[in-house]
């Protein structure tokens, strides 16, 4: 039964009066311990969290099936330096070791079969080259294993762990004279200028290395109980990619060794004797297809082998890369996914050998699926909305652990498959804690001609509906590739600072089958071009993207779109173009790419229409977009001549444009302190043309 005020006792009443006058602050001192309890409010993504991003790579799950090591990379913005560390974690959760220092960075970690060792890669100490490093599994610290003068590329262990396939390049001139001075006992000389380039080779530069010589990559045996190291491959070629048989006694590897390697694309696989002495006798060429053959892999019972094939020449890049399997003595190769016009990858054997698993790309995703080694119908054991970066399998090939990244999840370490996938590692946990993040949007829209294109949309932070928002067209390179449902940093750090971004899978992508790939074969910027802008044309539609507040941008093949693009439309209001194309021609001999050029537009003295056609400095009196040009000092694969051109052109006709050079760097800005510049130059241009702030 309820009482009345005037029910109650006149001492009841004062208490009541108290209560009720003293509730107010009750719940503000509530509410003040309940918000000490939550997190720090979430805050919108900067330039300088970038340089709090740790990068998970290289998981390798240890023969006992009980651990996995994994490297974290991270970066030193003070000291201008990158750091990578090998850590180790167990499968069924726990605390991560740390098994190597940041001062000494290591990487692709490596457990020997027996499970005694972890090995790896390092370069510690003053000009030291890179070697392989062990650490004993029962204790102590790590010992280096090999000694090569010039260093070591790559290695892996044979399945008996008495072995290392190492990848090594021919020493140069001066460590073979540094090194026959030594066994002379000679003391050595005052540093010596660099020899001249001697210049041979049709083939002649490439991007991170520059002019080519013909000291070539080629395979070592190394006896990890008497440290002997034996050369098994040789000759005027490539060879990379090694694989052990299951009896430790061959080794299958990939090389072009076509008459002159460097006129064609064309790569084989191939299997060599472990013990090799005689320098190729033993070889056997066991892929004979005139298209890129690689990422070979046996199987348990070491009769196949399993492989990534390319089979349509003519188109190279453009063309999907099916899965074969081909007996291992040579012999009638087997497309297990003729039927499957996509992307597949990294392949191994699973299951006793009974199943093959590989990566398979598709429309923004990358999958890991297996199929029967037999043949049959494909299964996806880990897709939906993220990206499956890596994979291993335990000895037995059973265990699985996968590196993926998800929207808002830059790359993690998973064990399981469908529902049971369970996160392992939580590298990346206090750089998310503090951030807000916008979840991107995939949609599909018609192009000009019709036809369906995709793209992910990320609505600027604070998003609401019915406002317009300045809005960035963000294109990627390759021109093969793909956005992807992969943790994008970039269109974070745009939709942060009050932007929209469209970002379009065009035709020329990658995930859409080889039809989609192939349509701008010596047509670049034209159906691509119709493709992103009908992404543009979808947001405005929607009511998201302000007509008038349009901006584009995108490097490599996304400079070179962005060049297509400004030449053909003004409504864009700033444009940042890095590592583009200028006049093609210009380009012929001065990058990496003659092979591609030859294959796709033809010789540029036979040819020259086309080499015209889609040279955009052409049509550059058509430019009235703001334009910021931004390349690397050293990069041979779009070189800085394009950039140069462009700007010089611009700033004739009296356009709005500058241009930035960064010393030193190549086809990627590595140097962080550059890295910083640049985001920070991106927020600077848009702002100040698409945005029009002041």
């Amino acid at each position: 039964m309820k009482k009345t005020l005037n029910a109650f006792s006149v001492h009841e009443k004062i208490e009541i009066r108290l209560i009720l006058l003293l509730l107010p602050l009750f719940l503000i001192l509530a509410l003040a311990a309940q918000a000490s309890k939550d997190p720090t409010p979430q805050r919108a993504i900067v330039v300088d969290d970038y340089f709090s991003l740790k990068r998970v790579g290289d998981p390798q799950i240890s023969p006992e099936g009980k651990w996995v090591a994994y490297t974290v990379g991270s970066s030193n913005l003070k000291e201008e330096k990158t750091e990578n560390q090998i850590w180790m974690i167990p499968v069924k959760g726990g605390d991560a070791i740390p098994l190597t220092a940041k001062e000494s960075p290591s990487f692709r970690p490596r457990f020997s079969p027996d499970g005694k060792y972890l090995a790896f890669l390092s370069a510690r100490g003053e000009n030291a080259q890179t070697q392989v490093w062990v650490l004993n599994r029962q204790g102590g610290e790590a010992q280096p294993l090999t000694e090569v003068r010039q260093g070591v590329l790559s290695f892996d262990w044979s399945p008996d762990s008495q072995l290392l396939v190492l990848l090594i390049q021919d020493p140069k001139p001066e460590d073979l004279e540094a090194e026959k001075m030594e066994k002379e006992g000679v003391k050595p000389a005052k540093p010596k200028p660099p020899h001249p380039w001697l210049i041979d080779r049709l083939q002649f530069k490439q991007d991170y290395i520059g002019f080519l010589d013909r000291r070539r990559t080629h395979l070592f045996v190394f006896h990890v109980a008497s440290r002997k190291l034996t050369q098994i491959t040789s000759g005027d070629y490539d060879d990379n990619q090694p694989a052990w048989s299951p009896d430790s006694k061959s080794i299958a590897f990939v090389s072009n060794r076509d008459p002159e390697p460097d006129l064609t694309l064309n790569s084989d696989i191939w299997v060599v004797s472990a013990d090799n002495t005689d320098l190729g006798r033993t070889l056997l060429q066991v892929t004979k297809n005139p298209g890129e053959d690689e990422n070979p892999v046996w199987s348990p019972d070491g009769k196949q082998i399993a492989y990534i094939t390319t089979l349509d020449v003519k188109n190279f890049w453009y063309s999907t890369r099916y899965l074969a399997v081909v007996p291992s003595l040579g012999g009638e190769p087997r497309v297990l996914t003729r039927n499957v016009d996509r992307n597949m990858g990294s392949p191994q054997f699973g299951d006793a050998g009974k199943s093959i698993f590989f990566q398979f790309e598709e429309a923004g995703q990358v999958c890991l699926a297996r199929i029967p080694a037999a043949g049959g119908e494909i299964k996806r054991t880990i897709d939906g909305p993220r990206v499956v970066y890596d994979y291993t399998l335990g000895k037995d090939g059973t265990g699985r652990v996968t590196l993926i990244s998800e929207p808002n999840l830059p790359g993690e370490i998973f064990t399981g498959e469908g529902q049971a996938l369970r996160q392992l590692t939580h590298v990346n946990d206090d750089f998310l804690k503090p951030l807000r993040f916008s979840m991107p949007e995939k949609f599909t829209t018609q192009s000009k001609d019709g036809t369906p294109v995709e793209g992910f949309f990320y609505k600027p932070l604070g998003f609401r509906l019915g406002t317009k928002y300045p809005t960035l067209l963000r294109i990627h390179g390759g021109p093969v590739g793909q956005y992807d449902f992969g943790f994008e940093y970039e269109a974070q750090l745009f939709a942060a600072n009050g932007y929209a971004v469209v970002m379009m899978n065009p035709r020329g992508s990658s995930g859409y089958g080889q039809a989609f790939c192939q349509a701008i074969f010596a047509d670049w910027g034209n159906k691509d071009y119709e493709d992103i802008m009908a992404g543009v044309d979808w947001a405005i539609a929607q009511g998201y993207a302000d007509l008038d507040r349009l901006g584009v941008g995108g490097w490599s093949y996304g400079g070179m779109l962005t060049n297509y693009t400004i030449t053909k439309t003004t409504r864009f209001k700033g444009a940042i173009s890095g590592a583009s194309l200028a006049i093609a021609a210009a380009n012929y001999g001065h990058d990496h790419y003659q092979r591609y050029y030859e294959i796709e537009i033809g010789l540029p003295w036979k040819n020259r229409e086309v080499w015209d056609k889609v040279s955009p400095f052409w049509l550059v009196e058509n430019i009235t977009t703001p334009t910021l040009w931004m390349c690397g000092e050293k990069d041979w694969n779009v070189p800085l001549i394009n950039s140069e051109q462009m700007y010089q052109a611009m700033k004739r006709l009296g356009r709005e444009t500058q241009l930035v050079v960064y010393p030193n760097e190549h086809h990627g800005i590595q140097r962080l302190s550059y890295r910083k510049d640049l985001y920070e130059r991106y927020l600077a241009w848009y702002a100040k043309y698409v945005k029009g702030t002041k």
